[in-house]
């Protein structure tokens, strides 16, 4: 029954920092990614966004994921991203101060009546946000209380099994130090959850059943358990991604050996910093602060040693996860292949990355077309013709996975603004698939024209397709500059939306001309057809890019389609 109660403490413990961070990134999260995108022109801002974002909302696995999606992104390089996971590290630590001041006293009564004020907040709808993160909060702080009450009454210090087992390996020196950084690694893997470790090894510290170095050898490998988790999602990410992970990995590995070279002498100065004898503890209790401050004191010195090295470091990682060979990546999800994130905030942001990913894709699907109109070889043309094939199969499939990505993600607690924003972005994406559908569609007319092989599109002809790709191909620049566009910088849309009038006055015009000649029997009727379904696809294809902007933008287009006879919309 202890046991069980115990489990529960660590449980509500974990819960209650999920809720606490969630809470925190609904209400600041856009706020600290415009921060991160701006605040990281060299090493030192970038220590300091990290260790801002990561005290802010308490979780370095998220601040974690933002880099490397900023990253990936383009908006932020590696040796930036690299400083501002140092500044992450020492960010976690606050953590650890928390759960000192939380379990220094019994606050069972503050944590009910927070919990009262959270209900009020999140039921009166006044301010969910903010009623979330102080019941996160509460919930943390009474896992925490409860934990220790539950560990006093268990009486580990007297448990002759524990205490034995403690004995029969306290001879071996620093092999017993080692014995515990990989326990600690195994159960912070196992669990997913350094900061639930790091209670348990308070508890486990302040009611003397563990002494202070191995107390500490547990914190060591929680450093090192956490960042192997990140490295095990990132396996199924992008390189940059990857990178982002090794350089943690490789941030809390060299720490470790550094510290345990001088192990017995680091511990001694954190204790003196803090006014307690590892050797004669009179008050265990006082344990609790000792491994809050080594958690501090360790990530402190090590970015105070690597900050001059992170040049080095890039080149390690790069060394470690090579640029994969051309085109291995160009055909699947680069953000979110590694599933959820922590939070359904951060997913989003990802998802929006991907988004924009998509649509330079489908772009890219467009560019194929005037290849195809002005290709001589037969060969050439089938070979380039079932690449756009491929791309319309890409395409479909971006589009279920995306969209299937987001409903997942809209089951999560989510603010006000990201269900809307997670509505607006499912629209998009089927929207582009649409463009990708357009271009399928504009190199199937483009085969059926070339297999007519009665009569040729004049040179007037094929010049005003030209024209009719060069605008449909600056409305799809303009989208993927809209939909990539960083957050802290506000996107003009009027460009989409005059390209797009553009697009349908020369329809317009191509269309009357197109009867014109057809009637003046300068071309046969089925030439005509081939050439009016080339210019009404591209209008269309028109049409896609600006319903794009207008779900991005939030608002919907009211204009009504007129049905045209040869150029049917």
């Amino acid at each position: 029954m202890e046991f069980l109660i115990l489990i529960g403490c660590v449980a509500l413990l974990m819960y209650g920092m999920k809720v606490m961070s969630e809470g925190l990134q609904k209400m600041a999260g856009s706020k600290l990614r415009t921060v991160l995108g701006t605040a990281t022109t060299n090493r030192f801002t970038g220590i300091l966004t990290g260790a801002f974002i990561t005290t802010s909302i308490q979780s370095s696995t998220a601040t974690t994921v933002m880099t490397v999606s900023f990253v990936s992104a383009g908006l932020l390089t590696l040796a930036q991203a690299i400083s501002v996971i140092m500044g992450a590290n020492i960010g976690t630590t606050a953590t650890a101060w928390i759960m000192v001041l939380g379990g220094s006293f019994d606050m069972r009564m503050i944590v009910y009546g927070s919990i009262i004020v959270a209900i009020a907040l999140i039921y009166s709808k006044k301010n969910i946000n903010m009623g979330e993160f102080i019941m996160g909060l509460a919930l943390m702080l009474l896992g925490l209380t409860t934990l220790k009450m539950n560990a006093a009454d268990m009486h580990l210090d007297q448990n002759v099994a524990i205490t034995g087992f403690l004995d029969s390996i306290s001879g071996w020196g620093y092999g017993s130090y080692f014995l515990f950084l990989l326990i600690g690694g195994l159960l912070t893997c196992a669990v997913q959850s350094s900061a639930a470790i790091m209670a348990i090894t308070m508890t486990l510290c302040s009611t003397g059943v563990l002494d202070i170095y191995s107390g500490i050898a547990l914190v060591m490998g929680e450093n090192i358990g956490t960042t192997i988790t990140s490295n095990v999602v990132a396996l199924s990410a992008s390189t940059q991604a990857q990178r982002a992970a090794r350089a943690h990995l490789i941030f809390n590995l060299f720490g470790v050996v550094w510290v345990l070279c001088i192990y017995r002498y680091f511990v001694n100065g954190v204790c003196g910093l803090v006014g307690c004898d590892p050797h004669n503890v009179e008050n265990p209790e006082i344990l609790s602060a000792v491994l809050a401050a080594f958690h501090t004191a360790f990530n402190v010195c090590n970015v105070l040693i690597l900050v001059w090295f992170i040049k080095p470091m890039e080149k390690v990682v790069c060394w470690l996860v090579p640029d994969k060979p051309e085109g291995e990546e160009e055909f699947r999800l680069r953000f979110i292949t590694g599933g959820l994130l922590s939070t359904s905030e951060l997913s989003i942001l990802e998802a929006r990355k991907e988004i924009g990913l998509f649509a330079e894709r489908t772009h890219r699907m467009f560019g194929f077309l005037h290849e195809l109109l002005h290709m001589e070889k037969n060969d050439d043309f089938t070979k380039l013709f079932s690449r756009v094939e491929k791309y319309e199969g890409i395409s479909d499939s971006m589009e279920i996975e995306i969209a299937k990505y987001l409903n997942e993600v809209s089951e999560g607690r989510l603010s006000i603004e990201s269900k809307r924003q997670i509505q607006s972005m499912l629209r998009e994406v089927s929207e582009i698939e649409s463009i990708g559908d357009s271009c399928y569609n504009i190199a199937r007319s483009l085969r059926r024209y070339r297999q007519h092989e009665k009569e040729q599109f004049s040179e007037e002809q094929v010049s005003h397709i030209e024209q009719m790709m060069k605008l449909t191909d600056e409305a799809l620049v303009q989208m993927a500059k809209v939909l990539n566009v960083e957050e802290y910088r506000r996107p003009d849309l009027n460009k989409n939306y005059n390209i797009e009038h553009e697009i349908n006055n020369f329809r317009t015009q191509l269309k009357n001309q197109n009867v014109i000649d057809v009637n003046n029997h300068l071309y046969s009727y089925q030439l005509g057809v081939y050439y009016s379904d080339i210019i009404s696809e591209c209008e269309r294809l028109g049409d896609y890019v600006v319903n794009v902007i207008d779900a991005y933008a939030g608002v919907k287009r009211d204009e009504d389609k007129k049905n045209n006879n040869i150029f049917g919309d």
